[in-house]
């Protein structure tokens, strides 16, 4: 079975392919059952869109994928701290478990003023925030 570091080695790479393209540099994959089921790159330069985040972009293959909205069985890993518009995608979606590696200095999911993404201040329907970790000192 992989685990979580093999997953975030596959974030960085998917990373750097987006910063060789002009995004930034950041790269997300999710899980479920201990597959990866889709993945996916920053592409809001290339595709001129603020939206594509790299955990958007992943969240909308997956339910393309699996053909649901409801991600509940899912495990999304990304390379930087989701934002709080990430934040709000990953709590509608109902994703169980986020596992990041390097916190974000602005407007983050998690460590902000506007903590979306551990917030109980969220419609009920949402239920209770991911399971969160931050993974530090990986190395390739």
């Amino acid at each position: 079975m992989r685990d979580d570091i093999y997953y975030m080695q596959l974030c960085e790479i998917l990373g750097e392919a987006a910063s060789k393209k002009g995004n930034s540099p950041v790269g997300a994959v999710i899980i479920k059952n201990g597959e990866v089921i889709v993945e996916a790159e920053e592409a809001v330069k290339s595709k001129n869109d603020v939206t594509c985040h790299a955990e958007i972009e992943a969240m909308r293959l997956a339910i393309q994928k699996i053909k649901s909205q409801d991600l509940s069985d899912c495990t999304l890993f990304t390379t930087h701290e989701p934002c709080i518009m990430c934040s709000y995608a990953i709590r509608f979606y109902k994703i169980k478990k986020v596992v990041f590696l390097h916190r974000v200095d602005y407007l983050g999911g998690i460590s902000s003023s506007m903590p979306l993404l551990i917030s109980e201040n969220v419609p009920p329907h949402w239920g209770k925030p991911p399971e969160i970790i931050q993974l530090k000192n990986i190395k390739n």
